[in-house]
């Protein structure tokens, strides 16, 4: 039987430097986190297997420099989770993504050290055009894995933007705390990004086995696979989501956009619903239905 995950849903935060923590308290020592870090959106363009490094600046970057830096906490918000991987994406200072080359223009990847921190060296990110008709907001995607931990999908912004307010990912509430202050001290540029992950609840390595594979929609094809405990998708060839867990046979990407109800049936076969809200418009939710024809 597949176990519940319970979903702690943010507070308000409590204001101390740009830290995204959902709320904070003192405990008579330090200040201390009750709520996980919000997801977010993927993205399109995500690519596994950067490689291991923190600076993401390619030569002859004419962007300008800024130092992401920050501390990852377990689900107590107070002990550094040490050894977690962090995958760091985003466009370049012409608002274009490196999704080809063997370069893995400003993408990277980094792992904590015993007090849980990290930090990148990249640019200060730019808005770019999402469709002709729509911006998105300057931000950086990240990934956060642990053994120890449900994994991360999460992005950070930048006070200022004009974007933030038409942006559906970044205006959402859940977005508030991940919405940070970039500092400036001579020609140094800093911004830090302090993580609470949430625990991790396994679930059987069997469940993963009956429900990953290649699905026939009734809308095109999807595949569902397995990166650590999160349930990536795939469509039309592209990495669109990872999802967790939520019970009931169900995964959920960021926000609930995204949801994926399983249905499993005697002899290995699966059936999958998909529901998916707009990006732009939440409210407008497509479903699409599909069977498992090849397993691998």
């Amino acid at each position: 039987m597949l176990k519940r995950r319970t979903f702690v849903k943010s507070g308000a935060i409590s204001a101390i430097a740009v830290a995204a923590f959902g709320t904070l308290h003192w405990n008579g020592r330090k200040y201390v986190a009750d709520d996980p870090t919000t997801t977010d959106i993927l993205g399109p363009f995500y690519r596994p297997g950067s490689p291991l490094r923190t600076n993401l600046v390619p030569a002859g970057s004419k962007g300008t420099p800024l130092e992401l830096s920050g501390v990852i906490f377990k689900e107590d918000g107070s002990t550094p989770l040490e050894g977690a991987l962090i995958e760091a994406w985003q466009c370049d200072e012409n608002e274009h993504y490196d999704n080809t080359s063997d370069d893995y223009l400003f993408r990277g990847a980094t792992k904590t050290d015993q007090e849980g921190k990290y930090h990148f060296n990249t640019i200060v990110p730019v808005p770019y055009k999402a469709s002709p008709s729509s911006w998105r907001p300057a931000h950086i995607h990240l990934l956060i894995s642990s053994p120890q931990c449900q994994d991360l999908i999460t992005q950070i912004y930048f006070k200022g933007d004009p974007h933030i307010d038409d942006d559906s990912s970044s205006a959402s509430p859940t977005a508030a705390n991940r919405i940070l202050e970039i500092e400036t001290s001579g020609t140094q540029k800093t911004v830090q990004f302090n993580v609470v992950m949430r625990k991790h609840i396994p679930l059987d390595d069997a469940v993963y086995a009956r429900i990953c594979g290649l699905y026939q929609l009734d809308q095109g094809m999807a595949e569902f696979y397995r990166k650590d405990d999160l349930l990536m998708i795939k469509r039309n060839g592209q990495i669109s989501e990872g999802l967790v867990y939520a019970g009931d046979n169900t995964f959920e990407g960021a926000m609930g956009r995204l949801r994926v109800k399983f249905e499993i049936q005697q002899e290995g076969a699966a059936r999958s619903v998909i529901q998916q809200a707009s990006f732009n418009n939440p409210d407008m939710v497509t479903t699409s239905e599909g069977t498992k024809y090849l397993k691998y």
